[in-house]
């Protein structure tokens, strides 16, 4: 698995907005956009499709990751 600088920004991004407000409380794809420094929401909407190609499975709010809650897994 290989990830653009862009993918790992996002993914950096939203493992350090969940550890600040909780992981009941996922970032929207607007706010990930605005934290991350990207032009819009479609970008990350783009980016978050490639990388869940990839197996990398990333949460925003209104979206499940896919992952058990409990385990991550």
């Amino acid at each position: 698995m290989t990830l653009t600088d862009r993918q790992i920004r996002i993914l950096r991004v939203s493992r350090e907005w969940v550890a600040e407000h909780g992981e009941a409380e996922a970032p929207s794809m607007r706010e990930l956009a605005q934290a991350a420094g990207l032009a819009s929401p479609s970008t990350v909407s783009y980016q978050l499709r490639r990388m869940r190609e990839q197996g990398v499975a990333v949460e925003t709010r209104g979206r499940p990751s896919g992952r058990c809650p409990h385990c991550g897994r």
